[in-house]
């Protein structure tokens, strides 16, 4: 009795330590433990195991374990249980292989803990094998799964879970509910996430708080507006991190909707009435909210007032005025970071290589790169990316090779970013250079890197070797993959096979995106087959993608370029939403069909009544229209108003459409005024429209001066010697002819033969 009695007391006083966090008066506990024969008993060891692990000496801990006469389940659970909590996952998963038996919670430990570890495929594996073992999985269990399964993006395997959970009456239990809510929207399976919400029999701020985030990511915005509103009004508590969320929401739609920043101003009033505007994550969500909206003055405001500055708040500051392309304001708070004492970290060093980039200036973003001592593999990228941004696409190749003579590995983000570079510039060796380093790196089965790798060799006029590459990675079932496959068949005009490879698409259950229908279209377009084409806009119809601006747009240029252009203004009248490409798309079609008054008419509604911007597209397309129906005037006006009304300065391809206007009317003198003074004398395709010109209407003095800017820029090209020597056939100088044929040998330009090709219900002939 006397034992037992001070076994109590003991265990007592050890609780008394565990809970203070006493190692001291542990120890001296455990020694009269020892000298009074009573570590046998297994409580007052467990006891030991629990207060070694809870103050911190892991080793004494185990080393008590190890020493143990007698354990039962309640000592294995204490170590394993330490040592999860120690992040020791390598010693934790040896103890749970020796347990001589284990139960529901030796299985959610270990699970946890891998889930902790950032280990979700093992904790997957191992709840695969506490299934098999006949367990039965607990709500801690399956929030540890599911919260694994959105780590990974596995969401079949979630739904499989997600069926179990069902099966046994865990699935409306709230804690894995918000788990499996939150694993639908990591996997962007929102509809899936939107359904577990509404099926919930209690909502808490989490569940909110997934949801809102879940539909902001896919850029629901209104809707997770809506919920968030729902929220309020329901009385569900609005704490930090649901506030944040929200301002997330509106931080990535601010840069392109106008309300986003009078929602978050709505919001930062409720944040101030909550009391919450100390909390410093959510403060730096209100500066990133500010700054992404281009409200800078605001963002400003909030960072003097800031009670608890941090790196992360000096870093929001630094990628706004980078995004606002205030070069001198980011380095002035960088400065002014460090003088503050702040020292720069990663993510500083790629705001402030961005911010320079986007404002042009390489030389700053180089030498701020070249500061840092030993840039991370996100610097490289955060560099090549910049220079793919803004076309230095040699810089960017030069800067990989740099990487590679540093013994820097690329990832998934560097091969794809310099495989865009090698694609725009046609650069076919160093397209092959990188795509061997993709392989050495174990990169070349990335769907990622694949897609990449298919665009560049399809725009280096490899498209047999992209289709190698498609062929491998297609079972993978990615859809971007599919995009670039269809797009670079499209772009080696093989658009017979584009549309075929869409079908093939469809046919494997895949969801196109508005990328799929834009490119498919195009291809339908250039064939000039209506009937593929009106498959593709059904089809549209169907995945409710009708409404999609890029999907309305490029429905309009194939109705167009197939010559139905009244369904194409049909079609256009119903768009809900237009933007300047479906504008100009429509114009153009005019143009293209003879139209020019309606499309003349179309570009003065959009001018005047849509408030939609003109760019140098919509003048192309306005001033082919103006040509093609004799508006010459008109066409002049709208030419001399681009810069001065419009602030769009005349380009090469504006040039040539006002020469084409004035030569089909035989205003040669306007002409000459003009090309004196243009900066684009090295174009042949101006070149070729004036002489062109100049031959319908016999002006030879301005011919021979069109045709020997052509010979002058390309001797090789046959077109301008066919033109000059037709021009004079028709006059009867044949010795002109003559000469003019024995140029064309000696130069050795070959003109290309002829063809025509018609669409029957089999196909297309050429």
């Amino acid at each position: 009795m006397e034992i037992r009695t001070t076994t109590t007391q003991l265990a007592n006083f050890l609780q008394l330590c565990i809970d203070k966090k006493s190692h001291i008066n542990g120890k001296l506990i455990h020694a009269h433990i020892l000298r009074t024969g009573l570590f046998s008993d297994t409580f007052l060891s467990n006891r030991l195991i629990e207060l070694y692990h809870k103050c911190g000496h892991l080793t004494s801990a185990r080393q008590v374990f190890d020493k143990m006469p007698n354990r039962n389940i309640f000592s294995w659970h204490a170590m394993l249980s330490a040592h999860c909590k120690n992040g020791d996952i390598d010693s934790a998963h040896q103890l749970f292989v020796q347990m001589p038996e284990r139960n529901a919670v030796s299985w959610n430990t270990l699970i946890s803990a891998l889930v902790r570890g950032g280990l979700e495929q093992k904790a997957l594996n191992v709840y695969y094998e506490m299934t098999r073992a006949g367990f039965l999985p607990s709500n801690y269990t399956l929030a540890s799964v599911f919260s694994a399964c959105g780590a990974l993006s596995d969401w079949e395997y979630g739904c499989v879970c997600h069926g179990l959970a069902s099966k046994i009456g865990l699935d409306k239990n709230v804690y894995v509910g918000n788990a499996l809510l939150s694993m639908y929207a990591k996997c962007v399976r929102v509809e899936s996430a939107v359904k577990v919400f509404d099926d919930l029999p209690e909502v808490n701020e989490v569940s909110f708080t997934a949801i809102v985030g879940a539909l902001g990511d896919t850029d629901r915005v209104e809707e997770a507006f809506g919920m968030f509103r729902l929220m309020h009004r329901t009385g569900i508590r609005i704490d930090a991190i649901s506030l944040s969320s929200i301002l997330g929401v509106c931080a990535r739609s601010g840069i392109h909707e106008s309300g986003s920043s009078v929602n978050g101003q709505q919001l930062h009033g409720l944040t101030i009435r909550l009391g919450l505007e100390d909390d410093r994550h959510l403060s730096n969500s209100l500066l990133d909210m500010y700054a992404k909206c281009g409200d800078m003055i605001s963002a400003e405001m909030i960072f003097d007032n800031l009670v608890d500055v941090s790196v992360v708040s000096w870093n929001v500051m630094i990628g706004g005025y980078g995004q606002k392309y205030e070069i001198k304001k980011a380095i002035e708070f960088m400065q002014k970071m460090q003088r503050f004492g702040f020292e720069p970290d990663e993510v500083t060093y790629i705001n402030m290589l961005t911010a320079c980039l986007k404002s042009g200036d390489i030389d700053t973003a180089r030498e701020i790169f070249n500061k840092m001592g030993s840039p991370s593999l996100s610097s490289w990228n955060a560099l090549l990316s910049g220079y793919t941004q803004i076309g230095k696409h040699k810089e960017a190749v030069r800067l990989f090779i740099n990487m590679q003579f540093c013994n820097v590995k690329g990832d998934r983000t560097t091969f794809a970013v310099v495989f865009s570079s090698c694609a725009s510039m046609g650069l076919l060796e160093g397209g092959k250079q990188a795509h061997a380093a993709s392989v050495k790196n174990l990169f070349d089965d990335d769907i990622y890197v694949a897609s990449g790798l298919i665009g560049m060799y399809s725009k280096c006029n490899k498209i047999e070797v992209a289709k190698s590459i498609f062929d491998r990675v297609k079972d993978q079932d990615d859809i971007v993959c599919w995009n670039s496959m269809i797009a670079g068949l499209s772009l080696n005009n093989l658009d017979n096979e584009a549309f075929v490879l869409f079908k093939n698409m469809l046919e494997n259950n895949m969801i196109p995106t508005q990328f799929s229908y834009a490119t498919v279209l195009s291809s339908c377009a250039k064939l000039s087959s209506i009937s593929q084409g009106r498959q593709i806009h059904s089809r549209a119809l169907k995945d409710e993608v009708i409404n999609d601006v890029i999907v309305g747009s490029a429905l309009i240029d194939m109705y167009c370029k197939c010559g139905d252009v009244n369904e194409a203004r049909l079609f256009f009248d119903t768009m809900p939403v237009k933007n300047t490409v479906t504008w100009n798309e429509m114009i153009h079609g005019y143009a293209q069909n003879g139209h020019g008054n309606e499309g003349v008419a179309l570009f003065e509604q959009m001018v005047n009544v849509s408030g939609e911007k003109p760019d140098a597209i919509t003048f192309i397309a306005v001033l082919t229209a103006c040509s093609h129906s004799g508006l010459i005037d008109y066409g002049m006006k709208i030419f001399n108003s681009m810069l001065q009304e419009h602030g769009v300065e005349p380009l090469s391809d504006h040039y040539t459409c006002i020469i084409d206007s004035l030569g089909r009317a035989g205003r040669f003198t306007e002409i000459e005024a003009i090309i004196d003074k243009m900066p684009y004398l090295n174009d042949p395709i101006l070149w070729e429209v004036l002489l062109s010109a100049c031959r319908v209407h016999l002006n030879v003095s301005l011919a021979r001066r069109a045709a020997d800017e052509l010979f002058r820029i390309n001797p090789c090209n046959s077109a301008p010697y066919v033109l000059l020597a037709n021009m004079y056939s028709s006059m009867e100088r044949w010795d002109d002819v003559r000469n003019i044929r024995e140029l064309m040998i000696e130069k050795q330009a070959v003109k290309g033969p002829g063809y025509s090709w018609f669409e029957h219900k089999d196909g297309s002939y050429a």
